[in-house]
């Protein structure tokens, strides 16, 4: 053979094995493997129903594998996550039952957090320790001792964590925010949130268990107590799991609604790395409302029922404003559409929650409603209930972490079962 030809042959052939599809290197419309996000779910339920969709808008994300202790819930979930999946690529999603399983895995990037609030903190602990940045869902923990433990294992391992406080992300709460802020109602004098009654005890009577649910697993942590479908209702189930009312498993609707609202009132505030110094509750056992907290600046928030449901109330010496997912009413009236000037303070801005994380773990750096945020409205929502609970008023250092009574100190934590302890990180 001719030295021409054969040279010619020899660079034709190592072409043909060089050529791969745009959807391997990446291009227009395609994304190379390098640039996913591949995704981990754990915890099944409602909102993960939600949020499999939500996370999968950005064009990033992408599910492979998924964990809950109830195999019909993961099974539902699984075909959710293909269909999600195959708008971009075809890929499997494998299940697990326990989620440690999941994480061993090198190929997930990142978990998406959904789980009852009193397995939050282990969670989201051992997926920092396994490289994993989180997304986790509000509140964001069941005491405030696991929630500084969250942040302090975040940083550790250098982790990019978002808190599943979306309302951050929307137009309503943003504007209000940034009005409050700037001092476009003045001097706040008073601010009443709205968001439902403490936590209680369970006293939900035990149930024949399912033999689909892993019983022992879901109570995790925990102090045991047996099953009730109101705690893990079927996959089919129309109500939302109402685990979140019980001590124990979550903090009533304090820590529900309370999550999203008293973090607004954060935020509006300048309060996401510190909080109230002074928790004062109602006089007489059993109330379900009428606490008050007070910041070291003088303003005063009230939870109570002002009129709207699962909504604020900011009031001003010179206006007022109510905001709720639903409405953004203010005093004077043109300032619910009002255009910020150049000279005002604008606070971190994201219209949406699920692609804000996504760009932050690209970038390394922190979201909107990073761990230490999240921390740091759930130990307000924990504050009230503690001091609903003791009945008496306490003294916060935000600096410290700590009240000036002994009992209240010790319902920062609370006892662990079995191998389960958030602290061995």
């Amino acid at each position: 053979m001719k030295r021409k030809r054969f040279i010619q042959q020899t660079a034709m052939g190592a072409l043909a094995f060089t050529i791969v599809p745009r959807s391997v290197l990446g291009g227009k419309g395609h994304l190379a493997p390098s640039d996913r996000v591949q995704l981990g779910y754990i915890g099944l339920g409602k909102q993960s129903h939600h949020l499999v969709n939500a996370i999968n808008g950005p064009k990033e994300t992408l599910v492979l594998a998924a964990c809950d202790v109830d195999a019909k819930k993961l099974d539902y979930f699984t075909g959710l996550a293909q269909k999600a999946n195959e708008k971009k690529v075809k890929t499997e999603i494998k299940g697990y039952k326990h989620y440690r399983e999941l994480l061993e895995r090198k190929d997930i990037d990142a978990v998406v957090i959904a789980t009852p609030d009193h397995w939050h903190a282990q969670i989201a602990i051992d997926a920092a320790k396994a490289g994993k940045d989180i997304y986790c869902e509000k509140p964001l923990a069941l005491t405030i001792a696991e929630g500084r433990a969250m942040v302090n294992a975040t940083r550790k391992y250098k982790r990019v964590f978002q808190t599943g406080s979306m309302q951050r992300s929307s137009y309503n709460f943003r504007q209000a925010a940034e009005l409050v802020t700037n001092g476009y109602i003045g001097k706040i004098t008073e601010i009443n949130v709205s968001v439902g009654e403490p936590v209680k005890q369970c006293d939900l009577p035990t149930e024949p268990t399912p033999d689909y649910i892993d019983w022992d697993l879901w109570i995790g942590p925990s102090f045991y107590r047996g099953y009730n479908a109101i705690l893990a209702p079927p996959v089919d189930a129309k109500e939302w799991a109402w685990w979140r009312g019980y001590a124990g498993f979550g903090g009533g609707y304090i820590t529900d609604w309370g999550a999203h609202m008293f973090d607004i009132v954060q935020w509006a505030l300048g309060m996401d790395n510190s909080g109230p110094v002074t928790f004062i509750p109602p006089e007489g056992p059993g109330a379900k409302e009428g606490l008050s907290f007070m910041y070291a600046n003088g303003i005063k928030v009230n939870h109570k029922n002002w009129g709207e449901g699962n909504s604020i109330q900011f009031i001003g010496d010179k206006g007022k404003i109510e905001v709720s997912r639903s409405f953004l009413r203010t005093q004077p009236e043109n300032l619910a559409q009002l255009k910020f000037k150049t000279s005002d303070r604008r606070l971190y801005f994201s219209d949406n929650h699920y692609q804000d994380w996504v760009d932050a773990i690209k970038k390394r750096s922190r979201p909107i409603c990073d761990v230490e945020t999240g921390h740091r409205t759930a130990t307000v929502c924990n504050a009230v209930n503690i001091a609903y609970e003791l009945q008496k008023k306490l003294k916060w250092d935000p600096v410290k972490e700590a009240f000036d009574n002994e009992s209240a100190n010790q319902m920062r934590s609370r006892p662990y079962r079995g191998e389960w302890d958030f602290r061995k990180f």
